[in-house]
Protein backbone atom coordinates (compact mmCIF):
# COMPACT_ATOMS: atom_id res chain seq x y z
CA UNK A 1 0.00 0.00 0.00
CA UNK A 2 2.63 2.55 0.94
CA UNK A 3 4.31 2.25 -2.35
CA UNK A 4 0.67 2.62 -4.08
CA UNK A 5 0.85 5.70 -2.13
CA UNK A 6 4.18 6.76 -3.01
CA UNK A 7 3.84 5.98 -6.81
CA UNK A 8 0.85 8.01 -7.38
CA UNK A 9 2.54 11.15 -5.49
CA UNK A 10 5.22 10.75 -8.17
CA UNK A 11 2.56 11.01 -10.72
CA UNK A 12 1.30 14.16 -9.32
CA UNK A 13 4.40 15.33 -10.08
CA UNK A 14 5.23 14.21 -13.16
CA UNK A 15 2.27 13.04 -14.65
CA UNK A 16 1.84 15.13 -17.57
CA UNK A 17 5.53 13.82 -19.03
CA UNK A 18 3.71 10.37 -19.64
CA UNK A 19 2.25 9.59 -23.04
CA UNK A 20 -1.42 9.86 -23.01
CA UNK A 21 -1.93 6.00 -23.09
CA UNK A 22 0.43 5.46 -20.03
CA UNK A 23 -1.01 8.29 -18.13
CA UNK A 24 -5.32 6.76 -19.14
CA UNK A 25 -4.22 3.16 -17.99
CA UNK A 26 -2.10 4.70 -14.87
CA UNK A 27 -5.25 6.72 -13.57
CA UNK A 28 -7.78 3.50 -14.69
CA UNK A 29 -5.25 1.24 -12.48
CA UNK A 30 -4.38 3.64 -9.66
CA UNK A 31 -6.69 6.22 -9.21
CA UNK A 32 -9.78 4.82 -10.48
CA UNK A 33 -9.05 1.50 -9.09
CA UNK A 34 -9.75 -0.66 -12.26
CA UNK A 35 -8.04 -4.19 -13.17
CA UNK A 36 -5.64 -4.86 -15.83
CA UNK A 37 -8.64 -6.54 -17.24
CA UNK A 38 -10.92 -4.18 -17.04
CA UNK A 39 -8.51 -1.65 -18.63
CA UNK A 40 -8.08 -3.82 -21.44
CA UNK A 41 -11.20 -4.50 -22.01
CA UNK A 42 -11.89 -0.79 -21.82
CA UNK A 43 -9.39 0.22 -24.65
CA UNK A 44 -9.40 -3.31 -26.71
CA UNK A 45 -6.08 -4.14 -26.14
CA UNK A 46 -4.57 -7.43 -24.19
CA UNK A 47 -3.83 -7.38 -20.62
CA UNK A 48 -0.52 -7.88 -21.28
CA UNK A 49 -0.45 -4.22 -23.28
CA UNK A 50 -1.71 -2.58 -20.06
CA UNK A 51 0.59 -4.06 -17.78
CA UNK A 52 3.69 -3.34 -19.64
CA UNK A 53 2.13 0.52 -20.29
CA UNK A 54 1.77 0.71 -16.44
CA UNK A 55 5.43 -0.44 -15.62
CA UNK A 56 7.03 1.74 -18.32
CA UNK A 57 4.80 4.49 -16.19
CA UNK A 58 5.84 3.34 -13.03
CA UNK A 59 9.82 3.20 -14.46
CA UNK A 60 9.51 6.60 -16.09
CA UNK A 61 7.95 8.62 -12.60
CA UNK A 62 10.91 6.98 -10.72
CA UNK A 63 13.53 7.93 -13.11
CA UNK A 64 12.16 11.45 -13.26
CA UNK A 65 12.09 11.32 -9.38
CA UNK A 66 15.57 10.09 -9.35
CA UNK A 67 17.19 13.06 -11.75
CA UNK A 68 14.41 15.48 -10.18
CA UNK A 69 14.30 15.12 -6.77
CA UNK A 70 10.77 17.30 -6.60
CA UNK A 71 8.50 14.59 -4.04
CA UNK A 72 11.73 14.66 -1.92
CA UNK A 73 12.22 18.14 -1.85
CA UNK A 74 8.43 18.89 -1.49
CA UNK A 75 8.66 16.61 1.60
CA UNK A 76 11.72 18.59 3.03
CA UNK A 77 10.04 21.91 2.38
CA UNK A 78 6.61 20.81 4.25
CA UNK A 79 8.83 19.35 7.25
CA UNK A 80 11.23 22.75 7.34
CA UNK A 81 7.76 24.44 7.21
CA UNK A 82 6.72 23.08 10.56
CA UNK A 83 9.30 24.60 12.31
CA UNK A 84 8.37 28.57 11.12
CA UNK A 85 6.82 30.20 13.74
CA UNK A 86 5.57 33.30 11.92
CA UNK A 87 2.48 32.25 10.27
CA UNK A 88 2.77 34.79 7.47
CA UNK A 89 5.82 33.95 6.18
CA UNK A 90 4.47 30.29 6.37
CA UNK A 91 1.29 30.88 4.72
CA UNK A 92 3.78 32.60 1.63
CA UNK A 93 6.09 29.98 1.72
CA UNK A 94 3.16 27.52 1.20
CA UNK A 95 1.39 29.08 -1.88
CA UNK A 96 4.73 29.08 -3.58
CA UNK A 97 4.99 25.34 -3.12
Amino acid sequence: MKENVYITQLFDYYGKLLTDKQRDYFTEYYIENLSLAEIAENYNVSRNAVFKQIKEAENKLRFYETNLNLLENSIKISKLLEDIKDEGIKEKIENLI
